[in-house]
């Protein structure tokens, strides 16, 4: 189902409307991921470099974008979904032992995801063909999110991203 902006969503379910987080059974593994792990809107939740970091990362990122600042299922499933893909980015592509997670809320209805990881390597967007199996994780992060990049810091990177969610 392609969404207002042109962007294919597969997976996503037609009509949710629901504005508040209801926890269910596949929530209580988002609240014990929150709590083994810490809150990424309080500091930096650093996390292992392994595929199943990608998994926990859409529980803390389901967690805070629903029940911490009560955004909608569309935005949760875009926040998810991009998430997953800048963390599968620092697992697969930097050789690092751990990364770091934060999720902001900024003035301006503008929320900011932030990975960082010890690597000085730049991610690349690459051109996207229908029939490509992999290397679609910067192409969603630029089509989906409003703004996105990467900050070089002394020891490593910070890949984010920022969304409006005050008109959506």
């Amino acid at each position: 189902m392609a969404g207002l902006d042109g962007v294919e969503r597969p997976w996503q379910h037609g009509g949710a409307t629901a504005a508040r987080w209801v926890p269910s059974a596949d929530d209580e593994q988002a609240l014990k991921a929150l709590e083994l792990y810490g809150d990424p809107t309080v500091e930096e939740v650093r996390l292992p470099s392994r595929p199943e970091s990608a998994a926990i990362a859409r529980r803390l990122a389901q967690c805070v974008v629903m029940r911490t600042w009560g955004l909608g299922p569309q935005i949760a499933e875009d926040v998810i979904l991009l998430v997953s893909e800048l963390v599968g980015n620092a697992v697969r592509h930097t050789g690092a032992r751990a990364f770091g997670l934060r999720m902001t809320r900024r003035r301006g209805g503008r929320i900011r995801v932030d990975v960082r990881d010890p690597s000085r390597g730049l991610p690349c967007l690459m051109p996207v063909r229908p029939m490509d199996v992999s290397g679609r994780g910067l192409f969603l992060v630029d089509k989906l999110s409003d703004r996105w990049g990467v900050d070089l810091l002394p020891r490593g990177k910070n890949t984010w991203f920022e969304m409006r969610v005050s008109d959506r």
